[in-house]
């Protein structure tokens, strides 16, 4: 079943989400979200957050999913607070060991001082061959799946 969840993720993306999106959506159904709460949600995030190539749109996705896991609900909730950031620093050194980096302007190999456009590339056969993006969407896909599988709730 967490195999289906990582292809769709991926099939998401080269279906023209963004990579955020992709890796939420997978799994919204989990947390009570439609796909179109998913989408929306995680919308912004593409891109390294807004196309700014800062941190990879697939980890922010693999963060949200587990703020909708762990995440605290009461304010004064320090300790819930705590094991969310403990978890989320964990998925994002192994999102980082697995890939490289957390950034997607590294990610992608772009120069530091290369401008940002706001378009999007479009979608086309030698976008998919020069970007590592469906793999980022697949490893954060993947990740949180091993943690599901690793935390299961009887």
């Amino acid at each position: 079943m967490m195999e289906e969840r990582i292809e769709l993720a991926v099939s998401l993306f080269k279906e023209g989400y963004n990579c955020s999106q992709s890796v939420v959506a997978a799994y919204a159904d989990l947390y009570g979200f439609t796909r179109e709460q998913a989408l929306k949600m995680a919308a912004s995030f593409g891109g390294g957050i807004g196309r700014m190539r800062k941190t990879c749109g697939a980890a922010c996705g693999l963060f949200m999913l587990a703020g909708l896991e762990t995440g605290c609900t009461e304010g004064k909730d320090r300790e819930g607070k705590e094991a969310n950031y403990i978890l989320v620093q964990q998925l994002a050194e192994e999102f980082a060991k697995r890939n490289g980096s957390l950034t997607c302007a590294e990610l992608l190999g772009l120069e530091k001082s290369a401008p940002t456009p706001t378009t999007p590339e479009a979608r086309t056969a030698e976008y998919y061959k020069k970007r590592p993006c469906s793999k980022m969407v697949e490893e954060a896909a993947r990740i949180w799946a091993e943690y599901l599988e690793k935390n299961k709730k009887p």
